[in-house]
């Protein structure tokens, strides 16, 4: 997509202030947040309490000024019955300063506050930006890594199988073998070889365990022996 046609879309686009959505922090819940990515979290974030403590403000200031009026007005019809009229002028004096000064400050929040929502969606535009680039890196990742451990599972199916075969191969044989050793040597003698077999492969088996308790473990660390090529089909 044009470059262009794709940054005149994203404008018309409404994103929500990321930083508010619980789902936006659950997107960085298992690698956690880049450091880009937190400065321009802690940015919007300083930017939306200003906004915050601008809107309180002002509703205090408010408040003060309305009580300023109420003290105008109290002073004045005070000033109209009273002969000593110089402690209500000076209260009527103070209070008409505070309320300019209040109105000063109201102008100011107020000025600024009309700035903040552009400020805001801008710097949440950047965190978005932000956002989606680590995102589509982690797909594009988890993707290449989807994709090793299928040729890996797909690998390990395939052998599974060539040994399933194997084994199956090796068990028909050993009963053919057994089989007509019975027939041509007969029952008696094959019992014999049994037992005399069975305790052999005993003995080796003991000796086996025990020099394997007596390797080093480092021994095992070699590098394992090649196996040569069967015939699945023997």
């Amino acid at each position: 997509m044009d470059e262009v046609v794709f940054k005149a879309a994203l404008k018309s686009a409404k994103i929500p202030v990321l930083v508010l959505d619980q789902k936006w922090h659950r997107l960085f819940a298992i690698s956690g947040k880049p450091e880009e990515v937190k400065a321009k979290e802690v940015e919007l974030n300083e930017l939306l309490q200003l906004q915050g403590k601008l809107n309180q403000e002002i509703k205090d200031l408010k408040s003060v000024k309305n009580k300023l009026m109420e003290g105008i007005v109290v002073n004045m019809e005070g000033a109209e019955g009273d002969a000593s009229t110089d402690s209500h002028a000076k209260k009527l004096d103070d209070n008409k300063r505070l309320i300019e000064e209040t109105n000063q400050r109201l102008t100011q929040d107020e000025d600024r506050l009309l700035e903040l929502p552009k400020e805001i969606k801008d710097v949440n535009e950047e965190l978005m930006m932000r956002t989606m680039a680590f995102c589509y890196e982690k797909l594009r990742i988890n993707s290449n890594e989807i994709t090793e451990i299928t040729d890996w599972i797909t690998n390990v199916r395939v052998e599974l199988k060539k040994n399933i075969i194997k084994k199956q191969n090796r068990e028909i044989n050993n009963k053919e073998i057994y089989s007509y050793m019975h027939d041509i040597f007969g029952r008696d003698v094959i019992n014999l070889f049994d037992v005399k077999y069975e305790e052999e492969q005993k003995v080796a088996e003991g000796a086996t365990a025990a020099t394997d308790k007596a390797v080093p473990a480092a021994a095992h660390k070699e590098a394992p022996k090649e196996t040569p090529t069967e015939n699945f089909n023997a």
